[in-house]
């Protein structure tokens, strides 16, 4: 059997519901370490509480701490697969950042809960075990960082949380996922064609994230100006355009060599210079703001604080966000 790494961080998975006034908070001891000893024959399972963290509460200081766990693991404690519990909340960003940064090929996945370990039809244990599955499986090898719930295997890049509250909500929208899981184990139908990776020992870049409206100006924009930030991602409107209003603020922040980078506030499709308008894709190009290729505007926001790290030129940006 495989050496898998249980990496505990909180979340609903971890949490319990109070009856009497139905809040849902922490407990001391993990609600799923009473499932462990059911999860022996499908891998050594060695257990870690790395944080104890609600999600919304993660940041990319603890994404680093969990990359730098992993490589020791993978490269010095003889570790074949990795599984980490975390809130719904923010679960995709972890996932992508770790994603683009681990400089291992061992199964990482990443599960959670809906619903809290005492409530009716909880979700965590059975997302837990299917984790397991698939940490443990030879045909996940190479497969970058996965996500694995309600059955179903997505990919850091392309999966999102669609719902509040069903236990359904991680989809990846245009793609669909890229594998399942069955009680006979795990099945891949297809894979990723390319994949990513940013050496970095640090995350110190500040990246700010807006959202595009109608009739939006460029107060915020200047406002960014002043706050000695590195970098903004703004989820455009359609294929990537913007109000007219916000484009001296985009100006001023490209001749402070701020990178601007764009995504569609839609979450199918990519972002283009089609439309030669003012405000339009073509103009926001000529002006050197860079396009991205259909991620979502808090996974833009991960990728170029990761890829700050590395480079600040403009055209190996942009050469980036195509991929």
């Amino acid at each position: 059997m495989k050496n898998i790494l249980l990496l505990h961080t909180g979340g609903t998975i971890a949490m319990k519901e109070d009856k009497e006034s139905g809040a849902v908070g922490q407990v001391g001891n993990h609600p799923l370490n009473e499932a462990l000893s059911s999860l022996s024959e499908y891998g050594n399972i060695m257990t870690e509480d790395v944080f104890n963290l609600p999600s919304p509460h993660i940041t990319s200081k603890e994404m680093l701490i969990l990359k730098n766990r992993i490589e020791k693991a993978a490269n010095n404690d003889n570790i074949e697969g990795v599984v980490i519990t975390h809130g719904t909340d923010t679960l995709e960003e972890t996932a992508y950042f770790l994603d683009l940064t681990i400089q291992s090929t061992i199964p990482v996945v990443l599960t959670g809960a809906m619903r809290s370990s005492n409530e009716v039809g909880s979700d965590g244990p059975y997302n837990l075990l299917s984790s397991i599955k698939v940490a443990a499986s030879d045909d996940a090898v190479g497969k970058g960082v996965l996500v694995v719930l309600n059955d179903e295997i997505h990919t850091a890049k392309n999966v999102t949380k669609t719902h509040t509250s069903n236990v359904a909500t991680f989809q990846s929208p245009q793609y669909g996922p890229v594998g399942i899981v069955t009680k006979r184990g795990v099945s891949f139908h297809h894979a990723p064609i390319h994949r990513e990776n940013f050496v970095i020992t640090n995350v110190s870049k500040k990246v700010m994230l807006l959202k595009a409206y109608a009739g939006m100006d460029s107060t915020l924009l200047t406002t960014l100006l002043d706050m000695d930030i590195d970098g903004v991602v703004i989820e455009a409107l359609g294929q990537g355009n913007l109000p007219p209003a916000m484009i001296n603020g985009i100006t001023a922040l490209l001749k402070q060599n701020i990178p601007v980078v764009l995504v569609s506030r839609c979450f199918n499709g990519i972002v283009q210079d089609i439309y030669g308008y003012e405000g339009g894709g073509r103009q926001l190009k000529d002006l050197g703001c860079i396009f991205s290729n259909g991620l979502s505007g808090q996974k833009a926001r991960i990728k170029l604080m990761i890829a700050l790290e590395q480079t600040v030129d403009f055209k190996e940006l942009q050469e980036a966000f195509l991929n």
